[in-house]
């Protein structure tokens, strides 16, 4: 079950985040918890759409929590470092992950037997916080307008387009081998370590263009130096001013079932007690599932999700597993 757009604010999205709401302490237990610093481990690197957004749960959830709540970026691995440092976390709620699609339902199937760690048993859910689609961008001086142009291209020259992704088995990586499946263009595959590397290189001209959420890429797309040719997803975004007007895949490729979108939670070490993931839990909703939280994520292509439960969560999770397998295993991608 989801949450979705709660009239908890009024007016807030108009002036930030309403006093009321974010008063020092208001979730904390009779328990004292949190007594210390809490750390929410963002396995990427700085500068990317999940560490911004990771930045901006952290700045309010301290209001709430009544304690300093810190972001400590892990990257590497395609996340599994930073999840597994938190699996291995001591066991009291005040280690976090900022976790993705990617790392919860399909990591294990890309890794292998060389996976680190399972995160259905090893990270207990606590709620989803936001979904995104994914884009194809380009750079505004491009020679291709279109989605269309894209295609063609890599028809006529296979190989020759190089597409950067935040990593190798990411939703990036999956959307292009999903694309260059329907459409038989052949683009070459170039893996960063995170999305902010990949957009310097394509801003740079190092590369043709990237499949990938959106956030980090808006402040360059307002000001005309990305264009964007396409969303991944089935429909249009039309919460984003900038985005509306984006063709999607059921406009662009109809009848080929692509919608690629990704999705962000907080999970924590299996083994942390029930009530405490239920404080963390009805803290992190009073962030999210707010007009004001949501007025700042939507712009960036962004928008909230929140689960009414962990349980209904872990539930998603566990069925998002077959959704990611059988993208990995269609792209051919593997790092065991």
């Amino acid at each position: 079950m989801t949450i979705r757009r709660r009239a908890l604010l009024g007016a807030a999205a108009a002036s930030g985040i309403a006093p009321t709401l974010f008063m020092p302490g208001m979730a904390r237990a009779q328990n004292g918890f949190p007594s210390r610093t809490v750390r929410i481990v963002v396995p990427y690197a700085p500068g990317g759409s999940v560490d911004l957004t990771g930045r901006l749960i952290a700045e309010q959830l301290q209001q709430v929590l009544g304690q300093t709540v810190v972001v400590d970026n892990r990257g590497g691995a395609g996340g599994n470092i930073g999840a597994s440092e938190v699996a291995r976390a001591e066991k009291d709620g005040h280690t976090l992950l900022l976790t993705s699609a990617s790392i919860m339902a399909a990591n294990k199937f890309l890794y292998g037997r060389s996976m680190p760690l399972d995160p259905l048993k090893d990270l207990a859910p606590v709620t989803r916080v936001t979904t995104g689609t994914v884009f194809m961008t380009v750079r505004a001086d491009s020679p291709y307008k279109t989605f269309q142009d894209v295609i063609a291209a890599a028809k006529k020259d296979p190989g020759k387009l190089t597409m950067g992704s935040s990593g190798t088995g990411t939703v990036s990586h999956l959307t292009l081998s999903k694309v260059c499946k329907v459409t038989g263009a052949d683009i070459t595959h170039v893996p960063y370590r995170g999305g902010a590397p990949a957009l310097q290189d394509l801003l740079s001209g190092n590369i043709d263009m990237m499949f990938d959420v959106i956030p980090l890429s808006m402040a360059h797309v307002r000001e005309g130096r990305i264009r964007v040719l396409a969303a991944a997803s089935a429909d249009r975004v039309t919460y984003s001013p900038e985005l509306k007007d984006v063709p999607s895949m059921k406009e662009l490729l109809p009848g080929s079932g692509i919608d690629m979108q990704s999705w962000y939670a907080i999970n924590v070490p299996a083994g942390v007690p029930e009530d405490r993931i239920a404080i963390l839990h009805k803290a992190i909703v009073q962030v999210v599932d707010t007009d004001a939280f949501r007025a700042k994520m939507e712009p960036n292509g962004f928008t909230t999700v929140v689960d009414a439960t962990p349980a209904a969560y872990g539930a998603y999770t566990a069925a998002q597993e077959k959704v990611w397998r059988a993208l990995v295993e269609e792209s051919g991608a593997s790092l065991e």
